[in-house]
C-alpha cells in the first residue's frame, strides 16, 4: 500500500474521531479535555488494527456482529444525555459529566474505532505494512480529533447552548451509522 493510500484510510478511519470530538467539543474544550480525547483516540485507532490482526477471522465475525449494538447503545446514551443537559436550565448545564474522563472516554474510544479492527484484520490478511499503516491511523485521528475539538468549541462560542445539543446529536447519528452501515 502507497504512503497516499494510508494516509486515505487512515482519514477514512478517522472521520467517526473527528465527528465525536465536534461533538464533544462543543461542551468540553479544556487543554487536558483535547489531549485526553485525541490521544485516547489516537491511541485506539493505532491499537485496533493490530488487534483485528492478532484476533483471527471467527473473533473478528463475533465482534463485527455484536460490537455495533453495544457502541450503539452506549452512543445513543451518551449523546442523548449530552442533548437533554444541554437544554436543562443554566445550572445543571453546567455541571455535566465529562466525557472525555473515566468510562465515557473509553466507550467512545472504542465505539469510533470499531471499523480500525477490521481494517488491521484485512490488512494482516493481504501482509501489508501493518505496524506504520496502525501508526499513520493514529496519528491521523489524534490530529483530526483535535482539529473537531477546537472547531465545535468555535462554534459553540457562537451558538451556545445549542451546540451542546448538536454534540449530543452528532454522537446519537454516529451510533445509527455503527448499525446501520
Amino acid at each position: 500500500m502507497s504512503a497516499l493510500e494510508t494516509l486515505l484510510l487512515a482519514v477514512a478511519l478517522g472521520c467517526d474521531a473527528f465527528a465525536v470530538g465536534l461533538g464533544v467539543g462543543t461542551r468540553f474544550c479544556a487543554p487536558r479535555q483535547i489531549f485526553r480525547l485525541a490521544f485516547h483516540f489516537g491511541l485506539f485507532q493505532f491499537a485496533m488494527p493490530l488487534l483485528g490482526w492478532t484476533m483471527g477471522l471467527y473473533l473478528v465475525s463475533l465482534v463485527r456482529r455484536w460490537g455495533p449494538w453495544l457502541a450503539f447503545l452506549l452512543l445513543v446514551f451518551i449523546g442523548g444525555k449530552m442533548a437533554y443537559e444541554s437544554l436543562r436550565d443554566e445550572e445543571s448545564y453546567e455541571v455535566c459529566a465529562d466525557p472525555t474522563r473515566g468510562m465515557s472516554l473509553v466507550v467512545l474510544s472504542v465505539a469510533t474505532s470499531m471499523d480500525a479492527l477490521g481494517v488491521g484484520f484485512s490488512l494482516g490478511i493481504l501482509g501489508r505494512d501493518l505496524l506504520g499503516a496502525a501508526v499513520c491511523i493514529g496519528i491521523t485521528a489524534a490530529l483530526m480529533t483535535w482539529a473537531a475539538m477546537r472547531i465545535g468549541n468555535r462554534l459553540s462560542a457562537l451558538w451556545g447552548r445549542r451546540m451542546g445539543v448538536f454534540g449530543g446529536l452528532v454522537l446519537i447519528a454516529i451510533a445509527f451509522k455503527l448499525v446501520l452501515g
